[in-house]
């Protein structure tokens, strides 16, 4: 199992790019099954998900074709089967998102239990409710079977805004007969790429970034162009790296809008950087203090749904706030796992006190010593990284391939700004 050798220390500086938004190209390649038309999708980042939903796409009878860096030609003109292998689709999360277009393409889907990371009990009832409401069937042994003679518009409210049983609900309904009315829906940026994919395809699709979506099904869908947008969470990711390693960064590609809501959550750890369109400018003299709520309260940083602060990024402000002078607690709401990681930032020296699953107090800044860790998910993995690089020392990261579900070619951009970083076996 391969491993990342790290040295921290020396600041993270230097001009990046941000990839493609993972969340976004992982539904829009499942979305080309709802044509037999060619879809080319671009900006889409070379990281392990991406390649696991390739290879059902294939599996399914679909033509995926690499035509450039970054961008791919897909067609389900060939679709064969409505099964996903087991073997694949236990590597990855986003494989229940075949579950809508399948129904919708062929009338039946079989999909065993997802994997992906393991943070907690994430349930798909949602899913299940959703797709229920389009006149599916669904059985429920070991795998999750879904059948449907024709799919029918129906008015939706999800017991959760959850983002892939939107995003299902979403690909099932544009091809439904009559009106879906789509309540308590997640409007987050990956969600509003996938309506605006469908929609140049020829879906129906009013309320496009609102939780209240109004989707009138159409007959026949078209191929088409599209390209995804930046991945807001590496943006954010790169930006808690260069604050806690006193970098300068140039962090380019970014969408303004899709990073506004970590803005005020980072501002409370005391760091700020400027926009110059798609640029952010990041100084390398952060002031790393924590900025008191009114009356000198200890301040809270909680994630939410858009436009809230992104779940994603909790495990990395959990590690930048071990750098700033002040106590804050962080308050991860929507998954009861994704805290358990910090049993390893306290190995490493961080002053953390884990009060629940949900809720750590973090005080700083502490020094932090080089150490081995695991990474048990994606974002958790990266915030690993950061405390690598920032700590004394050497340290040894074990199962990386969870990082690089969704940070493409780290290794080698990390290297080119400066980070004393290894990949080896």
């Amino acid at each position: 199992m391969n491993q990342y050798r790290i040295v921290g220390g020396p600041p993270v500086s230097g001009t990046v790019r941000v990839s493609g938004n993972k969340n976004a190209a992982l539904p829009c390649i499942a979305c080309a099954l709802l044509t037999d038309e060619e879809i080319i999708l671009r900006n889409i980042p070379g990281i392990e998900d991406v390649h696991v939903m390739i290879e059902i796409f294939r599996a399914l009878g679909g033509r995926a074709e690499a035509s450039a860096p970054n961008e791919w030609r897909l067609c389900s003109a060939g679709i064969s089967r409505s099964d996903v292998p087991v073997e694949l689709a236990e590597k990855i999360r986003a494989s229940i998102l075949f579950a809508g277009p399948l129904i919708a393409r062929t009338g039946r889907a079989v999909l065993p239990p997802p994997g992906g990371d393991v943070i907690g009990r994430r349930r798909l009832d949602t899913h299940f409710l959703a797709l229920t409401e389009l006149g599916a069937e669904v059985t429920v042994r070991e795998n999750y079977e879904f059948n449907v003679a024709r799919l029918r518009g129906s008015d939706i409210f999800l017991d959760e805004a959850s983002v892939t049983a939107t995003e299902n609900a979403i690909m099932a309904a544009v091809l439904a007969q009559g009106e879906t009315i789509l309540t308590n829906a997640a409007s987050e940026p990956h969600c509003q790429d996938l309506c605006h994919l469908l929609a140049k395809m020829g879906a129906r699709i009013e309320g496009i970034g609102s939780n209240r979506l109004c989707i009138n099904g159409v007959d026949k869908l078209y191929g088409c162009e599209f390209e995804i947008g930046a991945d807001y969470m590496e943006a954010g990711s790169f930006i808690g790296l260069g604050a806690v390693t006193r970098g300068e960064l140039i962090i380019e590609g970014v969408r303004p809008r899709d990073i506004r809501p970590a803005k005020i959550p980072f501002s409370k750890l005391g760091i700020v950087w400027e926009h110059d369109g798609t640029t952010i400018r990041l100084s390398g003299k952060q002031m790393l203090k924590v900025n008191h709520d009114l009356g000198g309260m200890i301040p809270k940083i909680d994630d939410a749904p858009w436009p809230g602060f992104p779940p994603d990024l909790t495990s990395i402000i959990t590690v930048v706030a071990t750098q700033v002078e002040g106590t804050v607690l962080v308050h991860e709401k929507m998954f009861e796992s994704r805290m358990y990681f910090v049993d390893m930032l306290i190995g490493m020296g961080a002053r953390i006190v884990l009060c629940d699953p949900h809720r750590a107090v973090i005080s700083g800044p502490a020094k932090l010593s080089g150490s081995e860790v695991t990474s048990p998910d994606v974002r958790a993995g990266m915030a690993m990284v950061i405390a690598a690089l920032c700590a004394e020392g050497k340290s040894l990261i074990r199962n990386v391939y969870q990082i690089e579900r969704g940070y493409e070619n780290i290794v080698a951009r990390l290297t080119a700004l400066g980070a004393q970083i290894e990949k080896c076996a």
